[in-house]
C-alpha cells in the first residue's frame, strides 16, 4: 500500500504529473475545443467594438464641448451648455454596465447586441472626451483668438484654422489614454452576448471546467495590448514635445 502511493506521488513530487497536466490543460484548452480561435475572434470583437466607439465618442465628445464652450463665449450659463453639462454628469455618474443594460434591453429591444455595445460606448466615452477636448481647447491661449479675430475670422474659422490645431497637441495623448481604457471597459459586452474575448474565455470554462488556463490567458493578452498601445502612446508623447522645443 505504501509502495503504491509512494509510486503515484513521485511524478508530482518531481513536477512531472504538474507539467504533464498543464500540457493536458493546454492542449484541451486551446486546440481540442477550438479555444486559440474562439480567442482570435474574440480579440478582432473587442478591438473592433473600442475602435468604433472611440469614433463615436469622439464625435460626440466634440459636440458636447463645442456646446459646453458657449459658455464661456457668453460669459454665462446657455441652453447648450447646460444640456451638455446634465448629460455629461449623468454619464460620468452611472456605472459603464447599466448603460450598457439600458441601450441593449430599452432601447435596441434585445437586439442587434454589437450595435448596441458600440453605440453604449461611444455615449459613454463621449462624455469623458467632450472634457478632454474642452480642457484641450481653454489650454490654448486667449490672445490666439484674439489675433484671429484681429485677421478679421470669424469665431468658428478661428476655432477651426487657429485653436484646434493648437489644442490637438493636447488632445490626443489624452485620447489615447480614453482608447485604453475604453478596451478595458468593454470586456463587460459579454453580458449582453457579444461574442468578444471575454465571452470566448467563459465558453472555454464551461468546456473544460477549469478557469485558470482561459482568465490567465485574456489577462495576458489584454495586457499586451494595453502595453503596446501605452508605448506607442508614450513615444507619440515624446515626439509631440521634441516637436515644441524645434
Amino acid at each position: 500500500m505504501n509502495v503504491l502511493m509512494e509510486t503515484q506521488m513521485l511524478p508530482l513530487l518531481s513536477g512531472q504529473g504538474w507539467f504533464a497536466n498543464l500540457q493536458n490543460d493546454l492542449y484541451t484548452a486551446f486546440f481540442k475545443i477550438g479555444g486559440l480561435k474562439l480567442l482570435f475572434n474574440g480579440l478582432k470583437v473587442t478591438l473592433l467594438v473600442s475602435a468604433v466607439a472611440v469614433l463615436i465618442g469622439v464625435a460626440v465628445g466634440f459636440i458636447l464641448a463645442l456646446m459646453k464652450l458657449t459658455e464661456t463665449k457668453k460669459g454665462h450659463r446657455t441652453v447648450l451648455s447646460t444640456i451638455a453639462g446634465i448629460y455629461i454628469d449623468i454619464i460620468r455618474g452611472t456605472p459603464s454596465l447599466v448603460q450598457l443594460m439600458i441601450v441593449y434591453f430599452i432601447i435596441f429591444k434585445s437586439q442587434a447586441s454589437l450595435l448596441a455595445g458600440m453605440i453604449s460606448f461611444g455615449l459613454n466615452s463621449g462624455a469623458y472626451v467632450a472634457e478632454i477636448i474642452r480642457g484641450g481647447i481653454l489650454s490654448v491661449n486667449k490672445g490666439q483668438m484674439e489675433a484671429g479675430r484681429s485677421l478679421g475670422l470669424s469665431y468658428g474659422m478661428t476655432m477651426r484654422y487657429v485653436i484646434v490645431p493648437q489644442a490637438i497637441k493636447t488632445i490626443l495623448p489624452a485620447l489615447g489614454n480614453e482608447f485604453i481604457v475604453l478596451i478595458k471597459e468593454t470586456s463587460v459586452i459579454s453580458f449582453i452576448g457579444v461574442a468578444d474575448i471575454m465571452k470566448a474565455g467563459q465558453f472555454m470554462v464551461s468546456r473544460t471546467y477549469k478557469a485558470f488556463i482561459p482568465y490567465i490567458t485574456i489577462a495576458i493578452i489584454y495586457y499586451i495590448i494595453i502595453k503596446i498601445l501605452s508605448l506607442l502612446l508614450n513615444a507619440f508623447e515624446r515626439r509631440l514635445r521634441k516637436n515644441d522645443t524645434r
